[in-house]
C-alpha cells in the first residue's frame, strides 16, 4: 500500500515565488551587470563602524539572550525619539515595534487587519513584497495607477464612490518601488482625509525615505491621520543583514501584531537590534554616513537616467529619480519586456519586467532598473549591451 501523502493548505493555492527573487538566481554568473536586484551597496555599508558597535554589544552578556517581543527597550526609545522628530509629534514608546524587517511587518499586518476576502488597495505597479504578503492573507486586492505625483487618490475617490470599502490602502510613499515616484503633498493630504472619512486603515511603507538626492520627501502621511500605520526600516541606510524594521502604530495594532510575532518568531535578535540602536543613536555619525550614501546614489541615478534617454530617446518613458533606488522605464514602442529578458540576460545585462509588479496583469512594455550597485561605467555598459540586445 502507497503512503499517503499529506495535503499543504489550500490557501497556498494562489501563492506564487517572487519573480524577482527567481530571476536573481540567473544574474549570479560574474559577467551580467544585474540592475535587477534592490540591494543597498555593500561596500557604502559601515562596516567597522557596525563591528564596534557589535564588539560593544558583545561586552555584556544581554546580547546573546531572547529580548522582548516589541523589540529592545533601548532600541524602541531611540526610534521613537527619530520618528517624533520625523512626524512632528510625539511618539509614545508603545506605538513602536521592531520587526525582523519591515516586510515581517507587512506580513503581520495583513493577518491583524485583514479577513480573508477584505478589500485592500494598492499602487499599481505595486511593491511584491506587499503583493505576497496581502495575498498570503486571503485579501482581494485592487490596484490604482500611478503617475509622477505617486499614487493617483482621485481613482481611490472613484473606488470609494463606487461603494468600495477598503480595510487598508498601502503606498510607498517616498521614491516609489518600482515605480520611482513620490506622492505629493496634495495627494498625502488626500488619503489622509479620505482614511479619516471612509475609516480605512492606511500602512505607509517607507525604506527609502532618507535616501533624497536633492531635496527632502515631504511629511510623512502618518504625521496627517492618526489611523495610518508607518513602517521603516535600517537595511537601506545601515545593512539589510540587521534585519531591523519597525513600525508605528496605535499601541491596540502593536499589542495585536506581538500576540502573532509571539507565535512566529518569539522575539528578534538582540544582538542585532543593539548593533542597530547604538548606530542610530550616534546621529552626527550617522547623519555623515547618510550624506555619503546619497552623494553615490545620486550620481548613479543620473548616470542611469541620462544613458537611458540618451541611448533610447523618444522610445522610452523614464522616471527621474529623485531618490530612493530604483528607475521605471515604459516603452513607448510596445517592446515586449518580458520577450526581451533572455536576449538582454544573454546579452549580459539584467532588469525585472514590469510584468512582475502587475496586481492583475499588464506592464508588458516596463522595466525597473536599480542603479545602487553599479558605478557610472558600469550602468552606462548595461544600457549599451540592454540596447543590443533590442537591436
Amino acid at each position: 500500500m502507497s503512503p499517503i501523502t499529506p495535503p499543504l493548505a489550500g490557501k497556498l493555492d494562489g501563492l506564487h515565488s517572487s519573480a524577482i527573487r527567481d530571476l536573481l538566481k540567473l544574474t549570479a554568473r560574474a559577467e551580467v551587470v544585474s540592475l535587477a536586484g534592490g540591494l543597498p551597496d555593500a561596500a557604502l555599508m559601515p562596516r567597522e563602524r557596525m563591528a564596534a558597535a557589535a564588539d560593544a554589544a558583545l561586552s555584556h552578556h544581554g546580547c546573546l539572550q531572547y529580548t522582548e517581543s516589541p523589540g529592545w527597550g533601548p532600541l524602541r526609545e531611540v526610534l521613537a525619539q527619530r520618528e517624533s522628530e520625523g512626524l512632528g509629534r510625539s511618539v509614545g514608546l508603545a506605538e513602536v515595534f521592531v520587526t525582523h524587517g519591515s516586510q515581517q511587518a507587512l506580513a503581520l499586518l495583513a493577518e491583524v487587519l485583514l479577513d480573508p476576502g477584505a478589500l485592500v488597495v494598492v499602487e499599481d505597479p505595486a511593491y511584491v513584497g506587499a503583493l505576497q504578503a496581502f495575498r498570503a492573507a486571503g485579501a482581494r486586492i485592487v490596484g490604482v495607477p500611478l503617475d509622477a505625483e505617486g499614487m493617483r487618490t482621485e481613482a481611490l475617490m472613484t473606488l470609494l464612490a463606487e461603494g468600495e470599502r477598503p480595510a487598508v490602502v498601502h503606498t510607498v510613499s517616498n521614491f516609489h518601488n518600482p515605480g520611482g515616484v513620490t506622492m505629493s503633498p496634495r495627494r498625502r493630504a488626500e488619503l489622509a482625509r479620505l482614511a479619516e472619512e471612509y475609516g480605512f486603515w492606511v500602512i505607509e511603507d517607507d525604506p527609502y525615505g532618507e535616501l533624497w538626492f536633492d531635496n527632502p520627501a515631504p511629511a510623512p502621511v502618518a504625521s496627517r491621520a492618526h489611523n495610518v500605520i508607518r513602517l521603516s526600516s535600517a537595511s537601506k541606510i545601515l545593512s539589510p543583514s540587521l534585519r531591523v524594521g519597525w513600525m508605528v502604530a496605535p499601541e491596540p495594532v502593536c499589542r495585536a501584531v506581538e500576540l502573532l510575532k509571539q507565535g512566529a518568531d518569539l522575539c528578534g535578535s538582540a544582538l542585532t537590534q543593539q548593533i542597530a540602536a547604538e548606530l542610530l543613536a550616534d546621529t552626527e555619525w550617522l547623519t555623515g554616513h547618510i550624506d555619503q550614501v546619497r552623494g553615490v546614489y545620486g550620481a548613479r541615478a543620473k548616470a542611469l537616467t541620462h544613458a537611458t534617454r540618451s541611448r533610447f530617446g523618444d522610445r522610452v518613458r523614464c522616471s527621474d529619480a529623485a531618490g530612493g533606488m530604483f528607475v521605471w522605464v515604459d516603452f513607448l514602442d510596445g517592446t515586449d519586456t518580458d520577450r526581451l529578458l533572455p536576449q538582454a540576460l544573454a546579452a549580459g545585462v539584467a532588469y525585472v519586467p514590469g510584468s512582475a509588479f502587475a496586481v492583475d496583469g499588464g506592464y508588458r512594455s516596463a522595466m525597473r532598473m536599480c542603479f545602487t550597485t553599479a558605478d557610472a561605467p558600469t550602468l552606462e555598459l548595461a544600457i549599451d549591451r540592454l540596447a543590443h540586445a533590442l537591436g
